[in-house]
């Protein structure tokens, strides 16, 4: 069925009585202020009861059971300011110990307290303590000081856990620039009485510069950027011992640049299952080492032509370590599956066999089952499953819909906040199989007052039959007699999705006042953005940007079908991957399009870092055709219309010799373009400036698409 929501009769987004006017300032800054749906801020699982924990105002903690309520305050952040003369502004980092105790953790404090006898311990960390990691089982910290790892007990005793004076290296923090899903670099034993951490050697990555310009004169800071086809940095993983006060390290087995990436440690505090990486990205082994540093064995390996990118450590749901789930997409999806060893005998087998993607897991149960997130029967929604050890797999939430859970410790209670394309925001308390038996929270649209028009999600066919979800904003006060132009807003690129099943469709406020100024604003997800499977996702493999253009051409059809689309006149903008696809469809669709902003835009792959880029484009030395066809550098002399460059000076993600470079190829050839530089700015332009920014924008292509 080609249109998947129903949007012909009236929804909670925008009704009757919509009066006023959404400003653009109104809609930059107000999309999670003003106008985002009532929420619970804050829920927290009180541990192995039938309670939770919420904050009011911030600073109040409320308590409440799961089945009947009965909602109440049990502390205020002045009383814990007061007793341990601190000075959060809210309950900052909270997390439950036990029963009536939480840590909070501030910039450089952690306070633990019981709620019910009113008294704490503080510990005070340095000034410069950075990726602070709490074992909230033992009120031990470990830290970050500059390039070092450092440990606190809580009477106050610190050691070094490394010492190096050569600032390469660098233990304790995320490495690999944060792909494969690492998010941190210091990982506790469960038993707490080791530390395992991430290093990275640096010494033969080049020193990239980025100006200061707030220094006076200005100055250098220099960071480590490795470059597509250049040296990589060298990883390796460090055990901790706390009693010895011994360190061991594991080196990756298979070259000196591999990555070594998932790390979890086995419930009995002895192991470690940690993923290796070849460079290629074509090959993913999952090893398993003694705490001492020890190989032991693999446990599973994956090849692929195109690429493997685990994304998700291993979990223990049976608290057995010779049991493990482990996340792979060979069958073509995401799903998981069941490693079982014992001496030399390893087994593997699935666990859930489905044709959609696993996102995250969520939990696990001593009895086998886990809860996760996947998309379900549409790629649009997150849901929630259980499946237990035998395969038997139970929806857990049935409405459709974006769902965020958390799962009690008990494993008897659902937390579910979720919105969709009708609903702004309703939060429930579910019961194990997923009935709902309490509703806390069905907010109220905040915007109907406005006069905004609803989107559209549909599905057009690409040229290889593929189904490509798109939506579409109308003006508020849409004439379909008129001939409109048109937005294409775009990013396209890998586990991005930009239409969701979720409030305002995953769009901005900002296309709401864009369509309000005559325009029709639309998007597509082409081929190669997330959450559609191995298929579909990797066929973009060393030709970045060719069936994405592809996929937004067939997009263009779609809108030049319409009678109310004004066939020449459209624009395009987007950021970053988005950036790199408005530039591409500003050269190698040159006639379609008359005006194009591009934001932080990849302007040739070889100016993009190791990890993300040598994924889909392999090496530059070894793909130097498809470098060559994803050049907007290379295809400069193709462009035609007005096109507003844009960067971020600061940017440390897409540095801004993309867009220099791509600037100085239009001088050489005699182009005049436009570009607009972000002092300061990393990859984005956030808080007040970014309302500077979407005017500079919008306003650039008001002007200019006529």
């Amino acid at each position: 069925m080609r249109l998947i929501l129903s949007l012909l009769f009236s929804s909670l987004l925008f009704s009757t009585i919509a009066q006023k006017d959404l400003s653009l300032e109104e809609a930059v800054m107000g999309q999670y202020q003003q106008f985002y749906p009532e929420n619970i801020f804050g829920f927290s699982w009180v541990p192995n009861t039938d309670d939770y924990s919420y904050l009011d105002k911030y600073t109040n903690l409320m308590y409440a059971n799961a089945r009947n309520g009965n909602d109440k305050k049990i502390l205020t952040i002045q009383e814990v300011n007061e007793k341990m003369e601190t000075e959060f502004r809210y309950f900052s980092g909270f997390e439950w110990k036990n029963k009536t105790s939480f840590y909070l953790k501030g910039k450089n404090v952690i306070v633990f307290f019981d709620y019910k006898s009113k008294e704490g311990k503080k510990i005070e960390l340095p000034e410069n303590a950075e990726n602070i990691t709490v074992s909230a089982s033992s009120d031990q910290v470990v830290f970050t000081i500059e390039n070092n790892v450092h440990y606190m007990t809580m009477d106050g005793e610190s050691k070094a856990i490394t010492d190096f004076e050569d600032k390469n290296i660098v233990s304790g923090q995320a490495i690999a620039r944060s792909e494969f899903g690492i998010t941190g670099g210091l990982f506790w034993s469960p038993n707490a009485t080791q530390i395992a951490f991430y290093q990275k050697d640096e010494t033969h990555v080049h020193d990239y510069p980025l100006l200061d310009i707030n220094e006076y004169p200005g100055e250098l800071n220099a960071i480590k950027y490795p470059m597509a086809g250049q040296k990589s940095e060298r990883a390796r993983v460090g055990i901790y011992n706390i009693q010895s006060g011994k360190t061991y390290y594991i080196k990756p087995r298979n070259g000196v640049e591999s990555y070594l990436t998932n790390l979890s440690w086995t419930p009995d505090s002895k192991q470690i299952v940690l993923a290796e990486v070849n460079r290629d990205q074509n090959n993913t082994v999952v090893d398993l080492y003694d705490n001492k540093a020890k190989f032991l064995k693999t446990l599973f390996a994956e090849t692929s032509d195109t690429w493997t990118e685990p994304e998700h450590a291993a979990v223990f749901p049976f608290q057995d370590p010779s049991k493990l789930y482990w996340v792979t997409e060979m069958n073509g999806f995401a799903n998981l599956h069941q490693i079982s060893y014992e001496g030399n005998t390893i087994s593997f087998e699935a666990i859930t066999e489905n044709d959609f993607v696993l996102k995250d897991i969520l939990q696990t149960s001593d009895n086998g089952d886990v809860f996760f997130t996947a998309t379900g029967d549409s790629p649009l929604n997150t849901m929630l499953y259980k499946v237990d050890q035998d395969g038997i797999q139970t929806l857990l939430t049935k409405e459709s819909g974006t769902h965020t859970v958390q799962i009690s410790s008990n494993g008897k209670y659902i937390f579910d906040s979720y919105s969709s394309h009708s609903i702004p925001n309703k939060t429930v308390i579910r019961d194990a199989s997923g009935k709902v038996i309490r509703t806390l929270i069905d907010a109220k649209n905040p915007l109907e007052e406005y006069n905004l028009s609803e989107a559209e999600i549909k599905t057009i066919t690409g040229k290889d039959g593929t189904e490509l979800y798109t939506r579409l904003i109308k003006p508020k006060n849409f004439d379909p007699t008129k001939k409109y132009p048109v937005l294409i807003y775009v990013y396209g690129g890998p586990h991005a999705q930009m239409i969701t099943n979720s409030w305002l469709d995953g769009g901005s406020l900002w296309m709401h006042w864009m369509a309000n100024q005559g325009y029709l604003v639309f998007t597509l997800d082409n081929r190669g953005s997330g959450n559609r499977g191995k298929d579909f996702e990797h066929g973009i493999h060393r030709q970045l940007g060719t069936l994405e253009l592809e996929d937004q051409l067939t997009g263009v059809e779609y809108l030049k079908s319409l009678e109310f689309v004004d066939q020449n006149r459209f624009a395009v903008h987007g950021w970053s991957f988005g950036g790199f696809m408005t530039g591409t469809m500003m050269t190698k669709a040159a006639d379609v399009f008359k005006v194009g902003v591009a934001g932080g835009p990849v302007t040739d792959w070889k100016y993009y870092e190791i990890m993300y880029g040598e994924r889909y484009m392999d090496a530059p030395q070894d793909n130097e055709e498809g470098y060559k066809n994803a050049s907007l550098i290379e295809n400069a002399d193709k462009l035609e219309g007005k096109l507003l460059l844009i960067h971020g000076t600061s940017d440390n993600v897409v540095v801004m010799q993309h867009n220099l470079a791509l600037v100085q190829k239009f001088v050489s050839i005699g182009k005049q373009v436009d570009f607009f530089p972000y002092p300061m700015h990393e990859h984005n332009v956030r808080g007040k400036d970014r309302i500077h920014l979407m005017e500079k924008v919008l306003t650039y292509i008001l002007d200019n698409n006529n």
